[in-house]
This record gives structure tokens, sequence and C-alpha cells, in this order.
């Protein structure tokens, strides 16, 4: 396998981007995805990474940081570049640059029904913490199609 290389986000990795998310069943009506990467790139796009091989995007991973915690979303690898520790080392990227950010925690958000991510987060020292996410859109996005 060639070497990984993970780097920032630029403006023309979208379509590469978007294409991941849909191999990977991140795309979902109610997130249009051109918008989540907008605003992303708009707000901190230092903290917006894609993984390659060979100048193919293969893994993305979007981190936040508000001052108190960090967040992982968006985190993606190419169903066949899948169990070759590229996510291992996406999220380890992002816990790096959240810690020179002065970040103390990371949180995330996995669906309940993705057993797999979870053990996949739990392999890698998340746990469980006894919180209940509560959310609401200040914003309703325009139905994202993912119909070709």
């Amino acid at each position: 396998m060639k070497t990984l290389s993970i780097r920032n986000y630029r403006p023309d990795d979208e379509a590469a981007v978007i294409n991941l998310w849909r191999q990977c069943g991140l795309v979902v009506p109610w997130n249009n995805p051109r918008a989540d990467i907008a605003r992303k790139f708009a707000d901190s796009p230092g903290l917006f990474f894609v993984g390659l091989i060979a100048d193919e995007t293969i893994a993305s991973c979007m981190a936040g940081y508000d001052g108190h915690r960090g967040w992982i979303y968006y985190l993606a690898v190419a169903e066949s570049r899948q169990r070759q520790g590229i996510a291992r080392r996406m999220v380890g990227h992002a816990e790096s640059e959240l810690r020179t950010r002065g970040c103390p925690k990371i949180d995330l958000m996995v669906r309940k029904t993705n057993d797999s991510v979870i053990s996949f987060y739990k392999s890698i020292g998340y746990a469980d913490d006894p919180v209940v996410v509560l959310s609401k859109r200040l914003i309703e996005d325009e139905a994202y199609d993912d119909s070709p």
C-alpha cells in the first residue's frame, strides 16, 4: 500500500469528499454536504482534513473546537481502504491538531445503530459518557437529493 498523506481540505476537494461521504453513508437529506463543507471551510478550515493515497481522496475528518470541548465529524474512509489503520491515523491527526489548540476533551456523535463505528471508536480509547445529546436546528438547509 502506498503511503497515506493527510492535509487540510481545499475547495477543489469538494466533489471527491462528497463522493466519499456518499459511499460511506454519511450523506442524508437533512444535512446538505455542500452547505456543511462551506460552513466548515468558512469557520475553521484548519480543522478539516483529507487523507490521500497517490492523489486519491480516500479519507476525511472534520474537527471543531469551541474553547471547551473538541468534536469530530465526518470521519470517512473509502470502503476499499477500511481496516488498514487509516481511520485511526485520521483521528490521531485531528486529536493532535486539537491538542495544540489546548483542547482538553473530544466528544463525537455516532448513530446508535452504527455498531461497527462505535466499536472502532471504543478500540481507540473513546468511551460512552452518561449524556444525552439534544439538538435544535437554527437554519433549515435545503433538502439534499442524493440521487444520481
